[in-house]
Parts: C-alpha cells; sequence; structure tokens
C-alpha cells in the first residue's frame, strides 16, 4: 500500500499543484501516491493556473491533467501526510481535525527548509510576474527535504 501524501493551499489551482508535481517528480509511484486540495471550493474541477502548469513544464513536470478539489475531513484519514502552504491554510485544515493524530499529520511545507518559523510560502496568484518561478524553487527545495525523509523513513 503506498504512502499518500497531500498538498493543500487556497484554491488547488497555484502552490498545492506545483507542490504535488514537484514531490510526484522526486518520489517512486509505487511507493508513494501525492494528491493535492483546497481549502475553498472555487476551483472544483477546474486544471492549475496556466501559470503553475508553464513553471512546471519549464522543469519537465507536467501537471497539466490535475483537477482542482476541495480539502475534506475524510482526507485526514486518506493520506499520511498533510502539508499546507500557509498559515492560514494550515488552520483551516486544522480545525476540521477531530483528533491529536490528524492534528500531527498537518505540517506547513516551508517548516522543512525553515523549522519551526511558521513561513508561508507566498500565493502568486495576483503577484508579480516571477511569482510562479520564485514559489516554484521554494517548493521543490522543501519537495526535496521531505522526498530524502520519505525515503529514509518508508523505503
Amino acid at each position: 500500500m503506498p504512502i499518500k501524501i497531500l498538498m493543500v493551499c487556497l484554491g488547488n489551482i497555484c502552490r498545492s499543484p506545483l507542490a504535488e508535481g514537484i514531490l510526484a517528480s522526486k518520489l517512486p509511484k509505487k511507493e508513494f501516491h501525492i494528491d493535492s486540495a483546497g481549502t475553498g471550493s472555487w476551483h472544483i474541477g477546474r486544471q492549475p493556473d496556466e501559470r503553475s502548469i508553464a513553471v512546471a513544464k519549464k522543469y519537465r513536470i507536467d501537471i497539466s491533467n490535475q483537477k482542482g478539489r476541495q480539502f475534506s475531513k475524510k482526507d485526514f484519514d486518506a493520506f499520511d501526510y498533510i502539508y499546507v502552504m500557509d498559515n492560514s491554510n494550515y488552520q483551516d485544515v486544522i480545525r476540521l481535525a477531530t483528533t491529536i493524530e490528524q492534528k500531527n499529520k498537518v505540517q506547513l511545507i516551508l517548516n522543512e527548509l525553515f523549522p519551526n518559523e511558521n513561513v508561508d510560502v507566498p500565493d502568486p496568484y495576483y503577484g508579480v510576474a516571477n511569482g510562479f518561478e520564485v514559489v516554484y524553487k521554494m517548493l521543490d527545495e522543501s519537495c526535496e527535504i521531505i522526498a530524502q525523509k520519505l525515503l529514509e523513513k518508508h523505503s
């Protein structure tokens, strides 16, 4: 049975699809299943933002087939690890947790780079032109650490 990892952001069209694609590119597909979701419901069924698709493609990662979905309480049981992109997402997800075990599955993704500093991955949706590139690089660094830890623990 594969280890299941969920990436969560607000709309599931910018940051979490990138994180899903990046982490999936670093782990064996037979052993790990990576998915993404949003805390909001605005983009259910939509593919990622074209700028996320473009920056992922630049690094030979195809996220164009992903479809947006909303995080639900069921995800606590379905996933072993839940990585959120910012403190607001963290609060939204934790609010749905009903046990300590569920809460312990949830982590800020950049805490892998900046332990216990609770740094947000900035939402590039309304940002500057290179915002998606900046976000990609942050997520790539963090996902590299996550992949190494997961491989050490589960392989």
